[in-house]
């Protein structure tokens, strides 16, 4: 049981990072490739992605490919023996005067010692961090769907535990 709680609190932070790959408009800098890069902490594993592409540069609605994020195309990996993957495309829309992006759906499968867990949480705010492009997410909670009956029914992501940036 200790295992599949680190393993749905990675799934939700996963589910919280690809939320925040909404990034914030800024006045200034390079412009926007309409790539996004994800760190995620929990209980000391960490699950990083690197260039993930989106529809559209913010603050236009966009959807992130999640193609760029699993592998095998994307290059998501994770420490601590845990393997993740997004199962849907997440529609993402920002608020820049409030400094905020709100993803419509995420679907979200964790896998640790072969058990896998299914997870999805709606309308997940994130909060931009000052003018930069990166997000932090506000905590949530994120629904099981389906998975092993060692899986919680639900868990719950703490505000701060993953963070994004739009580049």
């Amino acid at each position: 049981m200790k295992h599949m709680s680190k393993l749905s609190c990675v799934t939700a932070l996963i589910v919280a990072a690809t939320a925040a790959a909404a990034p914030a408009a800024t006045a200034a800098g390079p412009a926007a490739t309409q790539l996004v890069d994800g760190v995620i902490v929990v209980s000391g594993n960490t699950c990083t992605w690197t260039n993930a592409r989106t529809s559209a540069n913010p603050p236009t609605a966009l959807t992130i490919d999640r193609t760029t994020i699993n592998r095998p195309g994307g290059n998501l990996t994770c420490t601590g023996g845990i393997t993740a993957a997004l199962n849907n495309n997440p529609a993402l829309t920002f608020d820049d005067a409030a400094g905020r992006a709100r993803a419509d759906v995420l679907d979200i499968t964790g896998t640790m010692s072969g058990i896998s867990c299914r997870y999805k949480a709606t309308n997940v705010l994130l909060n931009r961090d000052g003018t930069t492009r990166k997000y932090v997410n506000q905590a949530f909670t994120a629904t099981k769907t389906s998975g092993s009956f060692l899986c919680p029914g639900s868990v719950t992501t703490a505000a701060g535990d993953a963070t994004l940036t739009f580049h």
